[in-house]
């Protein structure tokens, strides 16, 4: 079994009549990526500046390597990076000249070479911070959050506002921090790079989890099952699956069919083909976080109004 590194038992904090977080508590393991994926919001950045030291929480408690964030800070701050959400440098310093500055600050650092290599940046060593595209100012502010060489790291939405390639070039980041058994903190709000990137996951919501487990077991657990879309079905598709008591939904030119035992696909490919049945193609999608947390709240999470 793992080794706890963070264990949080019902957190709570309040600004006022707010209740940001709400009696959560959890675990991290060493060496995992732990997600904690939610709307903006949801009280997710509360949540990692307690752990980070930053807040205070109204009750509850809370170990980060076996420290009391409330007596024990100086010993979690020398053992934790942080990469906090709207991260940025100074624009008139080189990519190699921010990470020296911050590491600077640290008593103990890793030589920034290393920490260039870590983040693939070799060939922006020399360019300056403002010439620099979102998704390599975050790959920089993930150096500089290992420059301490922490045993946690943690990255608030570190993809935010980052084009499709730039955001996967930070998910190969994040993959590299756990090949070398970092344990990763990752707050986000896209559903995909939680279950991409995770090792478990807590769904979270108005301060409380909905939702915990590896992603895989979240899906099977919460989701909604697999589903088979005829897409651009004629009505003669329509009269064949019903003939066949096949029960499907109609979505527009399309016919939702839940699957629950996917030994069913065969017959529907049989049924349309042996009628002549006109449609476009077949599609066969999984549940996804994105279900879950659709079955969970009855919203989409990109429905969320920002706060």
């Amino acid at each position: 079994m793992s080794e706890n590194v963070i264990e949080v038992k019902d957190l709570v904090k309040r600004y006022g009549d707010l209740t940001a977080v709400d009696g959560i508590s959890f675990e991290v393991h060493a060496g995992e990526v732990f997600s904690i994926l939610g709307p903006n919001g949801a009280g997710k950045t509360t949540t990692v500046e307690i752990m980070e030291c930053l807040r205070t929480p109204t009750s509850g408690s809370v170990k980060v390597l076996g420290h009391d964030i409330n007596h024990q800070q100086k010993d979690i701050k020398r053992r934790v990076g942080v990469l906090p959400q709207d991260f940025h440098s100074y624009e008139l310093l080189t990519v190699k000249e921010s990470i020296e500055y911050f590491a600077g600050l640290y008593d103990k650092n890793l030589p920034t070479d290393d920490l260039i290599k870590a983040v693939n940046l070799e060939d922006k060593r020399d360019e300056l911070f403002k010439n620099l595209s979102g998704g390599l100012k975050q790959r920089v502010g993930v150096a500089i959050s290992m420059a301490n060489d922490p045993d946690i790291i943690f990255l608030d939405e570190p993809t935010t506002g980052l084009d499709p390639k730039a955001r996967r070039e930070v998910w190969d980041v994040i993959r590299n921090l756990k090949s070398r058994n970092k344990t990763v903190i990752l707050t986000t709000h896209y559903m995909e790079e939680a279950e991409v990137l995770s090792d478990r996951v807590a769904i979270m919501n108005s301060g409380k989890f909905i939702a915990f487990g590896t992603p895989k077991s979240i899906i099977e657990e919460h989701g909604i099952g697999s589903l088979c879309i005829v897409k651009g079905a004629s009505q003669s598709a329509k009269d064949s699956l019903t003939k066949a008591d096949l029960n499907f939904e109609t979505k527009g030119n399309d016919l939702w069919i839940h699957v629950e035992d996917k030994t069913i696909l065969p017959k529907i490919v049989k049924t349309l083909s042996e009628n002549g049945s006109g449609y476009d193609e077949i599609l066969l999608k999984r549940s996804t976080l994105e279900d879950v947390f659709l079955k969970l709240t009855g919203r989409k999470i990109s429905e969320e109004v920002e706060s």
